[in-house]
């Protein structure tokens, strides 16, 4: 089994955890103010210290997980199967529709998630249901490129012939033949991208289209403590850890799945 699997998996594993056990408990309420113990240093009563107006650093994180992830899961899998349905669509009809949904995909492709955020955030308010929208907008054409992509080889199969003469149809032979095929590829994908959809969600977070307060997420807190860079460092490092450890963990995870299902791959490296 590839190590980067072994890795990327426990990692993944323990961010996951946090934020599961972040609804059952946290070591302070993530929102509870304590003014007295404002920008304090880690210590052995808050091990990530705490933020401008006296909460624990540590609870906001775990609880930060639950947002980040929750968020990113959901897009990546809204997009992940939007564009697997038009790409493996795309493959199978061919002709008009396969191009018709290939410049549908281009024009998709053209407005990365931020600028979304901002066209969505007009019409619906700032919130997660902007930023899933956004983000699962974004993947939409990057799932439908590679569906299509893996679809076409599996396509050109002696095996897709001989559905052909058996009479199946092409929604019963992509369903029974080139889903269960391509359905690696999309895995791998559905773990890097879910890197991607953190980092942007704590983009828009940043910039103020995400989660609103007092919903925890990195991404505010990478915003709400630059004012404090100089005099309290640590809330600046905690969330950024956060974020790159979640996003290298998924990153790994990734990289072992392809490994594990392309043994040429893992040999070649």
């Amino acid at each position: 089994m590839p190590k980067s699997l072994i890795l990327g998996a426990a990692i993944t594993a323990i961010m996951v955890g946090a934020a599961v056990l972040s609804r059952l408990w946290t070591p302070a309420d993530p929102t509870a103010m304590n003014i007295v113990a404002r920008l304090q240093a880690p210590d052995a009563a808050h091990w990530f210290g705490t933020d401008q107006i006296g909460r624990d650093v540590l609870s906001i994180i775990m609880a930060g997980a639950w947002t980040s992830l929750g968020i990113a899961v959901l897009a990546t899998a809204i997009g992940g199967a939007a564009g697997t349905l038009l790409g493996v669509t795309a493959a199978a009809r061919g002709g008009r529709a396969e191009r018709l949904v290939m410049g549908f995909n281009g024009v998709l492709f053209a407005f990365p998630p931020i600028l979304s955020a901002i066209l969505l955030g007009a019409l619906m308010g700032p919130g997660a249901a902007t930023a899933i929208t956004a983000i699962g907008v974004f993947m939409v054409p990057v799932f439908a490129r590679i569906s299509r992509a893996a679809a076409i080889q599996i396509w050109a199969r002696d095996y897709i012939s001989a559905a052909r003469m058996a009479g199946k149809n092409d929604v019963r032979i992509t369903a029974e033949h080139v889903l269960p095929n391509i359905l690696p590829q999309i895995i791998v994908q559905l773990a890097i991208q879910t890197g991607l959809a953190i980092l942007s969600e704590a983009g828009l977070s940043f910039l103020g289209m995400g989660v609103s307060p007092p919903t925890p997420s990195w991404g505010r807190m990478l915003s709400e403590s630059q004012t404090y860079l100089a005099a309290a460092p640590h809330l600046v490092l905690a969330p950024g850890l956060a974020i790159a450890v979640t996003v290298l963990g998924l990153n790994l995870l990734g990289d072992g799945l392809r490994d594990l299902t392309d043994p040429r791959r893992g040999q070649a490296e």
